[in-house]
């Protein structure tokens, strides 16, 4: 059973519900397609929105970060 978890930013109105159930599903495919598996039922994919305060580079948070124009 494959199991994909994707962790994208959460920003404001981003990504939409459809957007995100535009990317389970082709996800899905994908890995069904080069797995070369027949059974999607059994493939999970999580979408994890990571709030930009939650992570950082070089020490500073990715909001700090942005907010300085830097990224």
């Amino acid at each position: 059973m494959p199991f994909i978890n994707i962790k994208i930013t959460q920003e404001e109105g981003q990504p939409t519900k459809e957007q995100k159930q535009a990317l389970i599903a082709e996800v899905t495919q994908v890995v069904a397609k080069v797995l070369k598996r027949d059974r999607i039922a059994s493939t999970t994919v999580i979408i994890e929105e990571i709030n930009t305060d939650n992570y950082g580079l070089g020490g500073k948070s990715v909001t700090q970060i942005r907010e300085g124009g830097q990224f």
